[in-house]
């Protein structure tokens, strides 16, 4: 598996991207379904938190959320500029769901990681303590 390194503002760009390339394809395939979309955006949350360098990991969680709402773009119900927001705070409102639980997913992994790369830092180690 590839082990890319996405800066803060890259991993915002891949996470958007890729939702409004799935979005796109959920609507072009199952005639937007919400809920094949809530599906497709737990995999990007897992590979976003994955990617994100270590020294970006908190914008991870950030990102994700916004991402989620630009995929929504193409799979709004709604005529018009405003019939499309409209369409887009009731897919925010009646998924929250998959919104909450892709954040919790970016969250723990990035929290898991940064713990991780505390505990490998040098300077840590037994070479500081005295006998």
């Amino acid at each position: 598996m590839p082990n890319p390194r996405l800066t803060g503002l890259g991993g915002g760009l891949f996470c958007a991207a890729l939702m409004f390339a799935l979005g796109s394809l959920d609507q072009l395939l199952f005639g937007a379904s919400l809920t094949a979309y809530g599906v497709l955006f737990l995999p990007v949350c897992v590979l976003t938190a994955a990617w994100v360098r270590g020294a970006d990991l908190v914008t991870a969680p950030v990102v994700v959320p916004i991402a989620f709402t630009v995929g929504l773009l193409p799979v709004a119900d709604g005529d018009g500029v405003f019939g499309r927001l409209m369409g887009i705070v009731t897919a925010l409102a009646t998924q929250a769901g998959w919104l909450y639980g892709g954040t919790l997913v970016t969250g723990v992994i990035v929290t898991v990681r940064k713990v991780r790369l505390m505990n490998r830092r040098p300077g840590r180690g037994r070479a500081g303590r005295t006998a």
